[in-house]
Parts: C-alpha cells; sequence; structure tokens
C-alpha cells in the first residue's frame, strides 16, 4: 500500500509559488533520498494543488505536518489517503 498526500491549492500566483519552491524542495529532497517518496508534483489543471505518493504512513504524516508549502500558505490544506496500488495487465 502507498499514501498520497493531496495538497489543496491556496490559489498562489506562481511567483509566489516560486519564491517558497527552494524550502519545499531542501525539505522534500531527504524523504526521496531515503527511498520514501515514489513520485510527487503539481496537478495541471486550473484547480491547482499538488500530490506525492509515500512508501509509509510515518513520512507521508511527516510531510504533511511540515512542508513549508503548507507552513507557508502556498497550499491551503493536505490530506492523507491510503492508495492500493494495482497493476492492471
Amino acid at each position: 500500500m502507498l499514501f498520497a498526500v493531496i495538497g489543496s491549492s491556496a490559489g498562489k500566483s506562481r511567483e509566489e509559488i516560486m519564491a517558497v519552491y527552494p524550502r519545499h524542495k531542501a525539505f522534500l529532497d531527504p524523504f526521496v533520498a531515503r527511498g520514501e517518496v515514489v513520485g510527487v508534483g503539481p496537478f495541471t489543471d486550473p484547480a491547482g494543488g499538488n500530490m506525492a505518493l509515500f512508501r509509509n504512513r510515518a513520512a507521508a504524516e511527516a510531510f504533511a505536518a511540515g512542508d513549508p508549502f503548507l507552513l507557508e500558505g502556498v497550499v491551503k490544506a493536505y490530506q492523507i489517503k491510503d492508495w492500493g496500488d494495482q497493476t492492471l495487465s
């Protein structure tokens, strides 16, 4: 099982998002280095937001609690959902 961390957009401009991005990336990098992240990135539809897939709930919860995107208002809220990966043949 994987754990999806889904962020809802706070409606910030690209400029505002990119001002926080270096701190967000520096916070995310250790999770990636430990192999806890399967994938991460923004939604590209007009509603925006982002999503990251984690290999364990503890990492997902730590990320959701401490991400600068949340702490600095780029993300309005994070929701963690269990995701049952099923490969289709």
